[in-house]
């Protein structure tokens, strides 16, 4: 009887000793899945601003054959417009609320808006355009 209550004994120590711990297994699983959390928040936020950006990527029509060109170049955008006197070639750079671009020692912010945030009567009606300055917009026809 003795020696069934020692193999018995032996038989629950195997087993307990075997088997893993299941407070650090928990405890770790956590601290690893909150480190996840905390980096996915970080990528989530800076892939949503790199999203709002390329909102603005792609050529852009105005009236009378003008246009506005974005177009990504390493972390700022080539910015070409294109107006009566011929194209001229801008460096942008992502701000909060737009593209800040410097044209004859101006700084300008193209922002996104609708036709009728341009002014322009030729793009008056339209949803998805640009604005660069008062009179001066593109829309995506």
């Amino acid at each position: 009887m003795t020696r069934i209550i020692w193999i018995a004994a032996a038989a629950l120590f195997a087993v307990t000793a075997c088997s893993p711990k299941t407070e650090t297994t928990t405890t770790t699983r956590i601290v690893a899945e909150s480190a996840a959390t905390s980096i996915t928040s970080y990528e989530a936020s800076a892939m949503e601003s790199a999203a709002s950006m390329n909102s603005f990527i792609g050529t852009w029509t105005g009236p009378e054959g003008t246009s506005l060109t974005v177009t990504p170049k390493g972390s700022d955008y080539a910015v070409t417009v294109v107006n009566l006197d011929g194209p001229r070639d801008f460096t942008g750079t992502a701000v909060n609320d737009g593209l800040r671009f410097t044209r004859d020692g101006q700084t300008f912010t193209i922002r996104k808006g609708t036709g009728d945030d341009t002014g322009m009567k030729w793009l008056a009606g339209k949803k998805d355009c640009i604005v660069v300055a008062p009179s001066e917009g593109y829309c995506h026809d």
